[in-house]
């Protein structure tokens, strides 16, 4: 295949993510976000498009069982800056209409809302990424990504339009993001989320690094967690089990307040109260 392919993390043991198929429609991402775990990816940080990218779709879908779950995107995003210009995402998702195939969109952009009308006629469902609502703190994790104000209301209008959403609090951040898990769960609420899945900041070895210069007050406090008292899963660090586990039943509290499903992204705990981590459950049959 040539560019969608078997969602695989790493063929982690606390994945709970459904069979699915993977599609980035660019290489690399521009949004900048310091914790993105796809930075072994060759200039990364510079969005790329690919050559004949439907062609290569076409040739791949008909490898593809009818009915599949197609993720767009898992290792970039499918609504990078320079898609403004291209529209590739746009242009995947009008060939995709042609065929029978479940669509999980997972994004930090809000010009996601310029295809709602394509999104209308699929099978679709769209999960919008939200880590913090203040400005120097979301300014310098994900620097080039659209504000999380535009996100969220991003997210009303694809709610009014019958796309069914979810919210990605994903990761959150001890010491610097974990008291917004009340005001981000409500604003989610507000904005008609049927889905939260959440998740703690698991760095690598660069994303460490990315965050120590960005945040180095906070790295200082959470590095023995991680280092020391922590542990390596699958190539990251994980923080302590309780203080993962309390801070995932923190937001799991906060969504039963608001009626939301919810669900934990590779933490290992047994307390998802959604149909599927991912969201890819709402999308209609």
């Amino acid at each position: 295949m040539y560019v969608i392919r078997p969602f695989d993390p790493w063929r982690s043991k606390i994945c709970t993510c459904p069979e699915k198929y993977s599609l980035n429609p660019y290489t690399g991402c521009g949004h900048g976000c310091i914790y993105c775990y796809a930075t072994y990816i060759p200039n990364f940080y510079q969005a790329r498009r690919k050559k004949d990218l439907l062609k290569r779709i076409r040739k791949d879908l008909e490898k593809i069982p009818r009915g599949s779950i197609i993720s767009i995107s898992n290792s970039s995003d499918p609504y990078v800056p320079i898609d403004k210009k291209y529209e590739d995402t746009r242009k995947c998702l009008q060939l995709f209409g042609n065929y029978d195939f479940r669509i999980l969109l997972i994004t930090k952009s809000d010009l996601v809302l310029r295809d709602i009308d394509v999104l209308q006629n699929l099978k679709s469902a769209v999960t919008l990424t939200v880590t913090s609502l203040k400005k120097e703190i979301y300014s310098r994790l994900e620097p080039n990504a659209p504000e999380p104000e535009k996100r969220l209301k991003a997210i009303k209008e694809l709610t009014k339009a019958g796309i069914l959403t979810g919210i990605r609090f994903d990761p959150i951040f001890p010491y610097l993001t974990d008291d917004e898990i009340e005001e981000i769960v409500g604003r989610a609420s507000e904005a008609g989320v049927k889905h939260i899945v959440t998740s703690t900041f698991k760095p690598r070895y660069n994303g460490w690094r990315r965050f120590e210069k960005a945040f180095p007050e906070t790295a200082k406090s959470l590095k023995p967690l991680y280092f020391k008292e922590g542990e390596k899963i699958d190539n990251a660090r994980y923080l302590p089990r309780e203080i993962r586990e309390n801070l995932m039943l923190r937001v799991k509290e906060e969504c039963s307040k608001y009626g939301i499903p919810f669900a934990t992204c590779r933490e290992g705990f047994g307390m998802n109260t959604s149909k599927s981590c991912d969201g890819s459950h709402l999308i209609r049959h």
